[in-house]
């Protein structure tokens, strides 16, 4: 979709991070915007930052809230007339071992970035087969295709989002809409700070800690990327230097990759208990 002049994104996780980023940035191409969040505050915050000529709506959505995403889906079309672009964003991280996670929380993380991601994808889709060009952009991650320890859900999840774009590829490729599967590397938001975390503040604080000495970009370079896979119809995008660099290793270490991740872990976790 090259031109995204006048075109209508439905956006999720809209109140922060890279959802306002995109906004913000779709936006200034000429985008109309709906944008959702659980987060009415943030959500307003966002709006105040966008170009006066854009005409936005504002949606309280819990996405892992079926039948209240499918109404999301109407009262988009009904005040906009129509969507052209469908972004799920919204994500949430719970971290703990698999022996010692909740299944609240476990369910929590799946219901929020996996099922969010098909409720919403099912919800608009038969709205975007309706337009000439259309296009759903679903966020999954370095963790779609490479796992890390202590974040079970989170890469369950996004292991199962990248399965579901790369099915709507295959299902989709006679059909007026295009898919993007996003897979960002470490980016600079709270999510994380946002996490629920099983061994309390402490394990937390250090987390924290060591995300952001990681997180090598920013939510609005992470945005920009987005945009242009998305106006590029790119099935596929990485997004950051250090998702290239996984998506590389993954590939000519398969499993030696991932053993050598456990390694490292293991001796970072005797470290702190000396």
């Amino acid at each position: 979709m090259k031109n995204l002049s006048g075109k209508v994104v439905a956006l999720t996780g809209a109140a922060s991070g890279i959802g306002r980023c995109l906004a913000i940035q779709l936006s200034g191409l000429g985008c109309h915007l709906a944008l959702a969040d659980v987060d009415e505050k943030g959500l307003q915050e966002t709006i105040t930052m966008l170009a006066s000529t854009t005409k936005v709506s504002s949606h309280i959505v819990d996405v892992a809230d079926k039948d209240r995403v499918y109404v999301w889906a109407d009262e988009v079309v009904a005040e906009h007339g129509h969507v052209d672009v469908v972004i799920n964003n919204a994500g949430v991280v719970s971290s703990a071992r698999l022996d010692e996670i909740s299944y609240e929380d476990f369910d929590w993380v799946f219901n929020i970035v996996f099922y969010g991601v098909l409720y919403s994808t099912k919800a608009f889709l038969p709205y975007l087969k309706q337009r000439q060009e259309a296009n759903i952009v679903n966020i999954s991650s370095v963790n779609g295709f490479f796992p890390f320890p202590k974040n079970g859900p989170y890469n369950a999840a996004k292991h199962a989002v990248k399965a579901l774009n790369q099915t709507l590829i295959q299902e989709l490729r006679h059909t007026s809409v295009r898919v993007t599967s996003v897979h960002p590397g470490g980016i600079k938001t709270n999510i994380v700070r946002n996490a629920r975390f099983a061994q309390g503040e402490d394990d937390k604080r250090v987390l924290v800690k060591e995300f952001d000495k990681i997180a090598g970009t920013s939510p609005e370079k992470a945005a920009r990327i987005i945009i242009g896979g998305l106006q590029k119809n790119r099935k596929r995008q990485l997004v950051g230097k250090d998702a290239v660099v996984f998506d590389l290793l993954v590939r000519l270490f398969p499993q030696g990759f991932s053993d050598l991740v456990g390694k490292i872990f293991e001796l970072k976790e005797k470290e702190k208990e000396k």
